[in-house]
């Protein structure tokens, strides 16, 4: 049976939570391998809407839910989160939900300093959460990190916290900010502790043992290959590698296990905080693109930019991840539009190009080079298949396919689990 890594081949924010809620009811495990409480999906099951960041999304349907060592983890955020989604009637236990041990936490001055350096960054400001991801990642590859094994043994954490403090106070300094307060961050972590270590297990060892028993794992990506902190519109990216080669390490399961990898690609483009968009629209088209999306991040409530279709950028993010089909999600928010564009090239200083430069300054200048369709009068919400569609809704998507040198094997045409169109099922192939 094949394993399915789900990523998202823009900027974030394209509907993977809906995705991989679907793909979760088929699983028999999955697993978040990246980021941090930074990340936001929507689920929508049986008209419930269930708001979700740091679990995976499988939780909602009783599958095995595994958070990997690629994460950074906020134990009060995941405290907070259970306890909502306890309170929604979904049943989170040691049975259906773990914790990777070595997982880095995310400490409360993580969130000051990540607050401290955006306020006086003036201009150089590239719009993160304030959650603190950025400097947790910062102290995991500094290995002054304090880990979710940690919790268990914070009677001998002296030595770690004065490495910590070490680093931290000297920024703090600068910032007029006066020291980290040790007893207090030791009295915070051992009020928590006893909550996260109920979850806390060597979740490399779970999943060797669920993948021998044959079973099926989806993993489980967070924001989008153009946040990839390499590959991404750096230095407006996230902290993490956002890519489906991540999901081989942030898990602890070896490469030959990703299996097919699913792309989700909105069937327009959207981008939450600075940076680069060649194809922005900040007209009264981008605006009704973004009432008809409901495009608000689910994390941060801020109003998402929006964009016509690049099919260059999901190109480029289809090579880099090596994505073997897309889901594209939200075909029906085009839906009564005249005409709709797909971005073909980018034309910069008298040159076309055929992918997005990799300095700032170039990807700002890049101006965008249209391929004009017609678009469709008939509502495309709710279907299920390939007859359901307009004519030049299937037009659209075919040409998508062309450009972006990658197939479609899903298509999802509301926030509805099963509102979805299989082309390719990505646990057969």
């Amino acid at each position: 049976m094949a394993n399915v890594t789900v990523i998202g081949a823009q900027w974030g924010d394209e509907g993977k939570g809906k995705i991989v809620d679907w793909l979760a009811s088929r699983a028999d495990a999955v697993v978040r391998f990246q980021g941090g409480h930074n990340a936001g999906h929507t689920l929508v099951v049986d008209g419930t809407t269930y708001k979700i960041s740091l679990v995976p999304s499988g939780i909602v349907t009783g599958t095995l839910s595994l958070i990997g060592n690629g994460v950074v983890l906020d134990p009060w955020a995941l405290k907070s989160e259970i306890e909502k989604l306890e309170g929604q009637g979904v049943k989170v236990t040691p049975d259906n939900f773990a914790v990777a041990d070595n997982c880095p936490l995310i400490l409360p001055l993580h969130r000051d300093l990540d607050g401290l350096r955006e306020t006086a960054a003036g201009q150089g400001k590239i719009g993160t959460t304030g959650r603190g991801i950025g400097p947790a990642y910062e102290d995991k590859v500094g290995r002054r990190a304090i880990r979710v094994c940690d919790l268990a043994h914070l009677d001998e954490i002296e030595p770690q916290l004065d490495r910590l403090c070490a680093h931290h106070d000297a920024l703090r300094a600068g910032f007029d900010e006066p020291p980290i307060d040790r007893e207090t961050l030791i009295a915070d972590l051992r009020e928590i502790a006893p909550f996260v270590l109920q979850f806390a297990q060597p979740v490399w060892k779970r999943l060797k043992k669920v993948r021998k028993a044959g079973a099926r794992v989806l993993f489980e990506g967070a924001q989008g290959v153009l946040l990839d902190v390499d590959h991404g519109t750096y230095p407006f990216v996230t902290s993490s590698n956002t890519v489906s080669g991540t999901a081989a390490s942030g898990s602890g399961l070896g490469p030959n296990a990703t299996g097919f990898v699913l792309g989700i690609t909105k069937a327009y483009t959207t981008r939450v905080g600075s940076g680069p968009f060649p194809t922005e629209l900040t007209d009264e088209i981008g605006q009704g693109l973004g009432e008809r999306g409901h495009e608000f991040g689910v994390v941060t409530g801020r109003k998402r930019r929006v964009g016509w279709f690049d099919a260059v950028l999901v190109r480029q993010t289809c090579s880099i991840a090596g994505v073997t089909g897309i889901a594209l999600t939200k075909i029906d928010v085009l839906d009564g539009m005249d005409k709709v564009k797909i971005c073909t090239g980018y034309r910069l200083d008298g040159k076309i190009y055929d992918y997005l430069p990799s300095h700032a300054a170039s990807q700002a200048r890049c101006e965008p080079i249209y391929e004009e369709m017609e678009g469709w009068a008939e509502s495309t919400a709710g279907a299920r298949s390939w007859a359901d569609l307009p004519a030049n809704a299937i037009k659209y998507i075919s040409r998508i396919q062309e450009l972006i040198e990658c197939p479609v094997a899903l298509v999802s045409t509301s926030p509805e689990r099963e509102d979805t169109i299989l082309v390719r099922d990505p646990f057969e192939d």
